[in-house]
């Protein structure tokens, strides 16, 4: 079987991803691509890489006919998805790589994103779209929000640990870096190359970062308890890949063990032997996660690092994942392309 898929927002970045992937996927046909600003357009003259694909020209989203499509990604900005998700017929599958359906408390998102939430009735049926935690919910779910990138990646690392008790759940510290691809296409002056290149930074310090609501929002739930952690994330001179190091309190050969245990059977989580730690340059352009853990010189602390590409894990690859659950596909289905290296 064949499933219609559509993708709104397809002229960013996670839209190219998103057809990226889907080129190899043996049971998904691509059907509408919308990108009201590039509307009339080619996909090859909007994303050269892709002129060997047959697709459908840009269009409006309102000139899309939802009722061919069994499945919509949406790739737009936040509060922009909410506006547009909610007028789409009630019985069309959809996977939002927004913010806008992440958190479940409507006052959290009012706080974190500046503006009340214009579609609750959407938000009220969303799962949250960390697939391997999520996976069960995920199959007979009609909306799924995928999750931050960054968000992603120190959730990787530490929901285990935290389920199991074996860290200290007032000594997190993640300190996280990230390609610039992860801020969108859109055109901005921090984000030129004269501006960005041969240097580093860090961003949102002192805890402003949008993406620690869904931290406080799923450690909190898993401990039973308010959960809160330091959160530094720095902008790299790279287009893709998110690499965390992360520190516990707690036994590192204990902690390594409690996460090879949780992943051993999941396909695309790799934890890596005690003592090793993983690159952005091992994962590029895949939807794998390495997650490594070594020891401090500090008796009992540990220290954590997670590696993922934002684009495709972190968001495009993960909505992929989870849209294969969601149309009862084999969750790999064009997923297993090896990393790009070197």
């Amino acid at each position: 079987m064949t499933h219609k898929i559509a993708i709104l927002g397809a002229s960013g970045y996670t839209g190219a991803e998103l057809i990226r992937l889907i080129a190899t996927h043996p049971e998904m046909e691509i059907v509408a691509l919308g990108a009201n600003s590039k509307a009339g357009m080619e996909m090859a003259e909007v994303f050269p890489h892709l002129r060997h694909l047959s697709l459908p020209k840009l269009v409006k989203i309102d000139q899309i006919d939802f009722d061919q499509v069994d499945l919509c990604f949406c790739a737009l900005p936040h509060a922009t998805s909410q506006a547009v998700i909610k007028e789409l017929p009630k019985t069309l599958k959809i996977v939002d790589l927004s913010a806008d359906f992440r958190l479940r408390d409507p006052e959290e998102y009012a706080r974190w994103y500046g503006g009340q939430h214009q579609a609750l009735e959407c938000q009220n049926e969303a799962i949250y779209g960390l697939t391997e935690f999520y996976r069960d919910d995920i199959k007979s779910a009609r909306l799924v929000a995928g999750t931050g990138c960054n968000a992603a990646t120190g959730q990787y690392a530490l929901r285990p640990l935290i389920q199991a008790g074996v860290i200290d759940l007032d000594e997190i510290i993640i300190d996280l870096k990230t390609g610039v691809s992860g801020a969108g296409r859109s055109l901005k002056e921090n984000l030129l190359h004269a501006e960005l290149s041969e240097g580093a930074h860090a961003y949102a310090v002192g805890g402003t970062h949008r993406h620690l609501a869904e931290f406080d929002q799923e450690f909190s739930a898993i401990a039973g308890r308010p959960v809160k952690v330091q959160f530094t994330p720095h902008l790299l001179p790279a287009n893709r890949g998110i690499v965390a190091t992360i520190y516990v309190k707690g036994d590192p050969a204990e902690v390594h063990q409690t996460l090879a245990g949780a992943y051993a059977d999941e396909t695309f989580l790799e934890v890596l032997p005690l003592g090793q730690t993983p690159s952005t340059r091992h994962i590029r352009g895949s939807n794998f996660c390495h997650i490594g853990v070594t020891g401090d010189r500090i008796e009992g602390r540990a220290i954590v690092i997670t590696a993922l590409d934002n684009l495709t894990k972190g968001s495009s690859g993960q909505a992929l994942q989870n849209a294969n659950l969601m149309l009862g596909c084999d969750e790999d289905t064009g997923l297993m392309l090896a990393p790009v290296f070197p």
